[in-house]
């Protein structure tokens, strides 16, 4: 039953969409409704607003941060560090399934990159900080949201063997694909040259 309720808590906390919460809630009405239609802080930037693109990011990543450790924290204590780890394993999966497929809004959420950030510095402080090194560096680099969220991706999969988790490595490979399938657009337009770059209104 761990396993099972570690995932529940994952789904429960990523599914939450603060993208979308925090426009109506600031009366900018449905973020849905412009750019991409993604809950995102990628599309919450958008609206212009880059306090609320802010919060969007910060809360994602604390949603896919808060349930992993949570586990780690609660089963860890009740079954030993195998235990911990297999939870964590667990509520990572179900965060990020959580934000790209809510419940609340049809199964129709945004793409897990900041999510995941979140999950790795859960699972492991090294996995974080290779994610968030990658992620920024290609950002500031070409300026592209997707090239970076998919760099971090994938570089979040590789550090976890490298830097001595290798339990964590089966998850983070299945979260990497799983956001590169939802960027499948995104990867058609970069190989066209087509992809827009931060603070750009097309669709990403």
């Amino acid at each position: 039953m761990e396993p099972i309720l570690a995932a529940l808590l994952g789904y429960l906390s990523g599914s939450i969409p603060f993208g979308l919460l925090l426009t109506r809630a600031a009366g900018m009405g449905d973020v849905r409704a412009i750019g991409s239609g993604n809950i995102g802080a990628t599309n919450v930037l958008r609206t212009g607003n880059k306090g609320l693109a802010a919060g969007t990011l910060l809360l994602d990543l604390l949603k896919g941060f808060a349930p992993v450790f949570a586990a780690g924290l609660i089963w860890a204590g009740s079954g030993g560090s195998e235990a911990g780890h297999i939870a964590k394993t667990f509520a990572a999966g179900g965060a990020v399934i959580g934000h790209c497929y809510p419940v609340w809004l049809g199964f129709k959420g945004g793409k897990g990159v900041a999510t995941n950030a979140g999950v790795s510095f859960g699972l492991a402080l090294a996995i974080g900080i290779a994610y968030a090194a990658i992620w920024l560096s290609i950002l500031a680099i070409f300026r592209i949201s997707s090239l970076a969220g998919m760099a971090a991706v994938v570089a979040a999969a590789a550090a976890a063997p490298l830097f001595g988790y290798p339990q964590f490595f089966p998850v983070l490979a299945a979260i990497a694909l799983l956001i590169l399938y939802l960027h499948r657009a995104n990867i058609a337009r970069l190989l066209k040259g087509e992809e827009p770059r931060v603070g750009g209104t097309r669709k990403t």
